[in-house]
């Protein structure tokens, strides 16, 4: 984060908000533009990133469409619900990965996600001393204006003085590893479905790169990155795209089945709003329908083994333990400082 402010972007913001404001019409020539223009410049060594999820699944119809032989890869986290597994492991050309470390190791040795990718990040160098990483916890980190950085978090510093660590290595573990694992191998470059909507660092990753970061590092494609959620559900309907069971039906705000040629009713799903790994909490504290009551109602064996369990280990911290992960008390932890109901999960 702090070398990113002092590079410079390759848009602006005001550039971005024009893009997710135009029709969907419009936006799905654009999308097609840039797989296009991805394929072709990899000479069509591309793969598509596949969670299962309704994002996902919109991007991998909108490909193949154009490009039926693409292969996808669905790396199995084992955090999954197990509907979107079922649902991902069904499409033909679908390579499925498994990591090296689990969700359980992944916590006792790094810490628990939670709050936000970037926030946990500043809070896991600023517990080891880290001088940037301070500043922003401290809130006297600068922009390149010299002005304070809004991505300061001072309000998570009393974070510090809790009996567990936050981290924000997980997705890069236990999801991404893999499919680096697979590029190296392959020598095929990847293409999500990650949307600037979704938070602010991706905000920040399609103002520095664009939807196709060819001269990134670690190259990727994310050609959805100007849609919005209402985009993918109308694309959904409009198309008729089986979705994962988990969500339910597409529908509108009057919970009247939305079906093709809904123009431009608020849509939502009747079952989950979102999928991805069941037991992060990344972004938990900003439902306004908690990801977990949810869970509670659906998947009670899973949400115990997420809430239950865990313990003090020889340094004191809270980890998980062979009962579960011990989320609860990392919840209840957070709720004495940020206020009853900040995380909603009982």
């Amino acid at each position: 984060m702090a070398k990113r402010e002092k590079q410079e972007a390759k848009h602006e913001i005001w550039e971005l908000r024009q893009m997710q404001s135009l029709p969907l019409d419009i936006k799905v020539k654009m999308t097609q533009r840039r797989i296009r223009e991805w394929y072709d410049y990899w000479g069509g060594e591309v793969y598509v990133s596949f969670s299962g999820g309704k994002d996902s699944t919109v991007l991998l119809h909108l490909v193949r469409d154009m490009f039926p032989d693409v292969p996808a890869i669905f790396v199995n986290t084992g955090l999954e619900y197990f509907e979107i597994q079922k649902f991902a492991k069904s499409f033909e050309n679908v390579k499925v990965l498994n990591p090296k470390m689990s969700f359980n190791e992944v916590i006792r040795q790094f810490g628990y996600p939670v709050l936000g990718k970037a926030i946990c990040h500043k809070l896991e160098y600023a517990r080891k001393g880290a001088g940037w990483a301070l500043k922003f916890v401290n809130g006297e980190a600068l922009d390149e204006h010299g002005k304070r950085s809004r991505f300061n978090i001072q309000k998570y510093k009393p974070i510090l003085d809790m009996d567990f660590k936050v981290s924000s290595v997980c997705c890069d573990i236990i999801k991404k590893a893999p499919a680096h694992d697979y590029e190296a191998e392959t020598g095929r470059k990847r293409m999500t479905a990650q949307m600037a909507c979704e938070s602010d660092m991706r905000t920040q990753q399609w103002l520095f790169n664009g939807c196709n970061g060819f001269d990134m590092k670690s190259p990727v494609s994310n050609p959805l990155s100007f849609w919005t959620e209402q985009d993918i559900l109308h694309y959904i309907v409009q198309n008729n795209i089986a979705l994962a069971s988990v969500y339910g039906e597409v529908e509108n705000e009057s919970s009247q089945l939305c079906l093709e040629g809904c123009g431009q009713d608020k849509l939502r799903t009747t079952g989950c709003e979102r999928t991805g790994c069941i037991f992060c909490g990344f972004g938990c504290h900003l439902e306004k329908e908690s990801r977990f009551v949810l869970l509670k109602q659906t998947h009670p064996k899973q949400y115990e083994h997420c809430i239950g369990g865990g313990e003090y280990d020889t340094d004191g911290l809270w980890k998980p333990n062979k009962d579960g992960l011990g989320m609860g008390h990392v919840f209840d932890e957070l709720n004495k400082v940020y206020g009853d109901g900040f995380i909603k999960y009982k």
